[in-house]
């Protein structure tokens, strides 16, 4: 999606260990008019899939996948939390994922009640570096027995090898912008 990879090089800056800083559009900062043409291009791609719910995972995905909601009938977001609260009550999925960027283990927890058997979920997240959060919502949802229609990434470090696992585990993985290489000077290189 070439209006987001313009804005990752005119506002984005990388920083030590390639981490890739993007905050004063898609994860601090919240660009709405850009997430909704993302949307779109997610709507476009997975056309036709019978999707009935968008999962995702706090916090950075939550505002993405309600805007690209509004793309797919208006289905329902649900996102997995990062912790145990009083809030969450019943039975729940657990597994626990490994953070690129904060680099610790932490749980994923979400509630039984919004994810079951007759659910096809579209898998929205914010960044996909080496899968590993990917991987912990895959697991939800097979835990789940609910049907994985297709995962959309908004930026994919295609050097990291995360979306390309999943597309060879047979994943329909729909990245807007792949970077497939960091240059010493900080130049980024985006996969067509």
């Amino acid at each position: 999606m070439q209006e987001l990879e313009d804005r990752i090089v005119a506002e984005g800056t990388v920083r030590p260990g390639e981490v890739v800083k993007v905050d004063s559009f898609l994860n601090h900062q919240c660009d709405v008019t850009l997430f909704d043409h993302m949307g779109a291009e997610w709507a476009a791609h997975f056309a036709g899939r019978p999707v009935n719910k968008i999962l995702t995972i706090e916090a950075s995905g939550i505002g993405i996948a309600c805007v690209a909601a509004r793309h797919f009938d208006d289905v329902p977001v649900v996102f997995a939390k990062k912790a145990q609260s009083i809030n969450l009550d019943g039975d729940q999925y657990c597994t626990s994922v490994y953070s690129y960027t904060k680099q610790q283990a932490y749980p994923i927890i979400l509630s039984k009640r919004f994810l079951g058997p007759s659910d096809h979920v579209l898998i929205i997240d914010d960044f996909m570096a080496n899968g590993k959060a990917m991987q912990g919502l895959l697991e939800l949802c097979e835990e789940a027995h609910a049907h994985v229609e297709g995962i959309g990434i908004a930026i994919e470090k295609g050097f990291q090898g995360g979306g390309d696992a999943l597309r060879d585990e047979g994943y329909d993985v729909d990245s807007l912008a792949i970077i497939d290489e960091i240059r010493d000077d900080g130049t980024l290189v985006f996969r067509h």
